[in-house]
């Protein structure tokens, strides 16, 4: 009776699951890929070193913002952010880059405002989008005291097959290169999502979401299950907003919560992150992420402003 009250799998929900993650997910990914191929073949190496400031501190802050900028999903954000280290964005810009660009992302915020109208939506839109930057940035200065090696997956800045040196020629023979790099870098991280994506739709649909309602009357507790809820369901950042708005029974600090971590992370990012970086940075990202979003979400949940 316990297992029947925890889990109850059905194989046709799962494939709906897991079909809708890909086919929301999937055009982002392709877009991404798309654009680390332009990136590749048209991006000046030196142009990169040129861009940002010259303060490091500096540059991690114009980095979170970039997104505003450059709009990418998380879905498409890796092999984005891959590319741009290879062509000379410190680490810790490209570790900012990738956190901070689902959410400070015009359509993002666009879809934030409109899923809570009627629900404080200038209020929530504005926290979502100032926290998130927050956290990226703080996430940034973090990386920043480390070494790259000890970050990223080996080999990922060295000698890649992927770069041509030759700037100029012939238009199309440069779309040619930038096409073949895309069609690498979307196969090689779409294997991750793929798995991500089954890992989260055998999770929404097996589990009872039921038993997570109770939770929501405890502030601290309301926080940690919407975090979790947010990992498990893996929703892309430009429509994850819309279920938020429908958690009424969930005070607002916690919605903040599930739309500040899930695009930051959750299980298909868990996989995809896996392309760039290495195990054990994953690893200690996503508890400093859950820990430090979870503490400011519940200070602003002790200071009674009706969220």
């Amino acid at each position: 009776m316990f297992a029947v009250a925890w889990f109850n799998f059905s194989c046709a929900d799962f494939k709906y699951a897991f079909l809708s993650i890909l086919l929301e997910g999937l055009p982002f990914l392709l877009g991404g890929a798309i654009l680390s191929g332009l990136l590749e073949e048209f991006l000046p190496q030196a142009l990169m070193t040129r861009f940002l400031p010259k303060n490091p501190r500096t540059a991690i802050l114009v980095s979170g913002l970039l997104g505003v900028i450059f709009p990418v999903c998380e879905c498409g954000i890796v092999p984005v952010v891959r590319r741009l280290m290879r062509k000379g964005l410190p680490v810790s810009c490209g570790v900012t880059y990738m956190l901070a660009a689902p959410i400070v992302n015009p359509l993002v915020i666009l879809s934030t405002l409109a899923a809570f109208r009627g629900q404080a939506a200038w209020e929530m839109t504005f926290l979502r989008f100032g926290l998130g930057l927050a956290v990226a940035i703080l996430a940034g200065l973090v990386v920043s005291c480390y070494a790259p090696f000890s970050v990223l997956r080996p080999g990922l800045l060295g000698p890649s097959g992927d770069h041509h040196h030759g700037v100029g020629g012939p238009l199309f023979e440069r779309l040619q290169n930038s096409a073949l790099v895309a069609t690498r870098d979307f196969l090689d991280v779409a294997v991750y999502f793929v798995i991500g994506a089954g890992a989260a739709s055998l999770f929404s649909t097996a589990v009872n979401q039921e038993i997570i309602l109770p939770l929501a009357a405890n502030p601290p507790l309301a926080i940690v299950s919407l975090m979790g809820l947010a990992t498990v369901l893996s929703v892309c950042s430009t429509t994850d907003a819309f279920i938020a708005a429908t958690l009424t029974t969930f005070p607002m600090a916690a919605k903040l919560a599930f739309l500040v971590f899930g695009p930051m992370m959750d299980f298909k990012l868990l996989f995809l992150y896996g392309a760039a970086f290495s195990k054990r940075f994953i690893l200690f990202l996503a508890l400093g992420l859950f820990t430090v979003i979870g503490l400011l979400c519940g200070r602003l949940a002790s200071l009674n402003l009706g969220w």
